[in-house]
């Protein structure tokens, strides 16, 4: 007896699976994408991008470079409707901001990025180049990339895509195929193709919390100027340290947490909190999650001395 054959689905039959979930995604997520223009007259409005309301009393989520220094903002839903919007807060360290209009609004229901699978389907809205909610599709490319948000700091677990992304574009979101938002479009790389990236929605969770409660994103800083630097190999052996580099001091802000810690320029930190340090990016990280006015265990060299200071780290300027 033969065993039963499994049918194969049709080209037809797997397009129009595929299209089934894309305009899923976007009759589901498409009414809560919002162009965000900066001003409100329409002679005079500079600067645009797209933004996504995440809740229905009007907050909306969007790039910190979209809204940054705004004075007056208009966003602009799917429906022709134009609405006055204002600041919320903004972090330029993950490039992300929060803008509320005071009215009840369409709105997304954010996901979560940890899940995301490379070759996952994923869907780009927003409005590129003036073009009003237009879509893109295509899939998740790679996941954990770093790049550089505004101000250097670096920026982790970046999703990579091959969604079509162009000016404009900047802060809508990137769903998935269930029509929840995992991602907001921050950047593409010009002249490539089938490179763009976006902030994951499990960091966009975390910074809107506190933009929404503080109006900025409370950092650690300690009030130095840093290199990544090689530890010296006999150094190194010297004091059994597994670390091949670390971060050396190049400036100690006067009467800054570094310096009231006995701080010095040169010094070569190599360890925080328990956890070896052998980047600036890693102790920008530490220290973006580390709480402000903890006390913090840094483990330093100065010369060939080795060295163990507590440091309590301040709120970062912004």
């Amino acid at each position: 007896m033969e065993p039963a054959r499994v049918p194969v689905p049709s080209d037809g039959e797997l397009l129009d699976a595929y299209s089934t979930a894309v305009i899923h995604v976007v009759e589901r997520v498409g009414p809560a994408v919002v162009s965000i223009h900066q001003g409100t007259d329409p002679g005079r409005r500079r600067g645009s991008g797209s933004g996504v309301v995440f809740t229905p009393d009007g907050y909306i989520l969007t790039n910190a470079h979209v809204v940054d220094r705004a004075e007056r903002l208009e966003v602009t839903l799917t429906d022709g409707s134009s609405h006055v919007a204002r600041v919320v807060g903004v972090d330029r360290a993950t490039d992300l901001a929060v803008i509320r209009s005071d009215r009840e609004l369409p709105f997304a229901e954010l996901g979560a990025s940890a899940s995301l699978r490379v070759g996952q389907l994923v869907v780009a809205i927003g409005n590129p180049l003036g073009f009003s909610s237009t879509v893109s599709a295509g899939v998740v490319s790679a996941l954990g990339r770093t790049m550089r948000a505004q101000g250097g700091r670096a920026l982790d677990n970046v999703i990579q895509s091959d969604v079509a992304l162009n000016p404009g574009n900047s802060g809508g979101p990137l769903c998935d195929s269930r029509g929840r938002v995992i991602g907001i479009n921050t950047a593409m790389i010009l002249g490539a193709q089938g490179i763009s990236f976006s902030v994951p929605v499990d960091t966009a969770k975390w910074v809107l919390g506190q933009l929404m409660t503080l109006g900025r994103v409370r950092r650690s800083y300690l009030g130095v100027s840093a290199q990544t630097r090689p530890i010296p190999r006999a150094l190194a052996r010297h004091h059994a340290l597994a670390a091949e580099s670390g971060v050396e001091l190049t400036a100690v802000e006067p009467r800054g947490p570094a310096h009231r810690a006995g701080l010095r320029d040169g010094d070569i930190v190599f360890a925080a909190g328990g956890k070896p340090i052998g980047s600036i990016d890693e102790l920008q990280r530490l220290l973006g999650q580390w709480p402000v006015g903890d006390a913090l265990t840094v483990r330093v060299l100065r010369r060939i001395e080795m060295l163990e200071l507590i440091v309590v780290p301040r709120e970062a300027p912004t």
